[in-house]
C-alpha cells in the first residue's frame, strides 16, 4: 500500500464528517437562497432573492465594509508578523513560543471583549491616558469601537491572527531560508537583498496560505463584528444573521442568497490571492 493511500485512508473520517457538514450546508442554503420553503408553502424555485440582496445599497455598503475589514487585518497582520518572526527567528524556542502560541488558543470572542475592555473610553487604555495626562479625562479617548472605521474589529483580529501567520513564517526562516542566507551573505549580498531575493521567496508561499485562512475566516466571522461593530453598516456575516433571525420566514432566502454570496466572493477571492503568492514565490 502506497504512502498516498495510508495518508488518504486515515484522513478519510475526518474528511468525509467535514464534506458531509460543509456540503450538506452549503446545498441547504443554496435551495432556500432560491426561495424553495416547503415549511412556508413555497415550492417555485427563483432567482428573487438574488436580485433583491444584489440590487440593495445595503448589501453593496456591508460588502465594501466587510472586504476592508478582512484586507486590513489581513494586510496588518501579515505585515507584522513577517517583521515579528524575522525579530524572533534567532531567539529561544521557548520564548517565541510563549509569546505567539498564547493569542492562538484564545477564542476570538474572549478576545472581543479584552479589546473593549482595553480601547473602549471607559476602559484601562482611556483611564491610563487621563492618569498621564495625555487626555482630560476618559471620555475624550478616541472612539475605537462602534465606529465607522471598525479599528476596534481590525484590533481584535490582528492581535489574534499575527501570533498565527508568524509561526508559519518563523517555521520557514529556521529552516531552509536560514541556510540560503547564510550562503548570500557570503556572496556579498546586504539585508535587504537577502531578504527580497533569498528570505522573501521562500517563506512566501507559507505565509501567502496562512494569510489566505486569516482573509477566508475574517471575511466571514460573526461574533466579533457583532459584538464591536457598528449598527450600520454591520458586515455580510452580521447582515445574514439579522435577517435569517426575523421572524418572517419570508426573509429566509434573502439570509441565505447573502451566505451564499459571501462563500463565492471569499472562493474568488481565495484563488486571485493564491495566483498572486505564486506569482511572488516565482519571483
Amino acid at each position: 500500500m502506497g504512502r498516498r493511500v495510508k495518508i488518504t485512508l486515515l484522513l478519510a473520517p475526518a474528511l468525509l464528517v467535514v464534506s458531509v457538514l460543509f456540503a450538506g450546508g452549503l446545498s441547504a442554503a443554496v435551495v432556500q437562497s432560491l426561495g424553495y420553503l416547503p415549511a412556508i408553502g413555497r415550492t417555485e424555485v427563483s432567482l428573487d432573492a438574488y436580485r433583491e440582496v444584489l440590487g440593495s445599497r445595503d448589501f453593496l455598503d456591508s460588502l465594501l465594509l466587510t472586504v476592508y475589514v478582512a484586507g486590513a487585518s489581513t494586510g496588518i497582520s501579515t505585515v507584522l508578523a513577517v517583521l515579528s518572526a524575522l525579530a524572533l527567528r534567532n531567539s529561544a524556542g521557548r520564548l517565541s513560543a510563549a509569546i505567539f502560541q498564547l493569542p492562538v488558543t484564545i477564542p476570538h470572542l474572549v478576545a472581543a471583549v479584552g479589546i473593549a475592555l482595553v480601547v473602549s473610553q471607559t476602559g484601562l487604555g482611556a483611564r491610563v491616558a487621563a492618569a498621564l495626562g495625555l487626555i482630560g479625562e476618559p471620555s475624550e479617548f478616541p472612539a475605537l469601537l462602534f465606529d465607522r472605521h471598525s479599528i476596534g474589529i481590525i484590533l481584535t483580529y490582528v492581535w489574534k491572527e499575527v501570533p498565527f501567520i508568524t509561526l508559519v513564517a518563523l517555521a520557514a526562516l529556521r529552516g531552509v531560508a536560514a541556510e540560503l542566507e547564510e550562503v548570500a551573505q557570503t556572496l556579498g549580498a546586504n539585508r535587504w537583498q537577502r531578504f527580497w531575493y533569498v528570505v522573501f521567496p521562500v517563506i512566501a508561499p507559507g505565509v501567502v496560505a496562512a494569510s489566505l485562512i486569516v482573509f477566508a475566516f475574517t471575511f466571514g466571522a460573526f461574533e466579533v463584528p457583532y459584538l464591536l461593530g457598528q449598527t450600520y453598516p454591520t458586515i455580510l456575516p452580521v447582515m445574514a444573521y439579522n435577517e435569517y433571525r426575523s421572524i418572517d420566514l419570508s426573509s429566509r432566502p434573502a439570509a441565505m442568497a447573502i451566505n451564499v454570496l459571501i462563500a463565492l466572493i471569499t472562493a474568488l477571492f481565495a484563488a486571485a490571492y493564491l495566483r498572486l503568492g505564486r506569482g511572488l514565490g516565482r519571483g
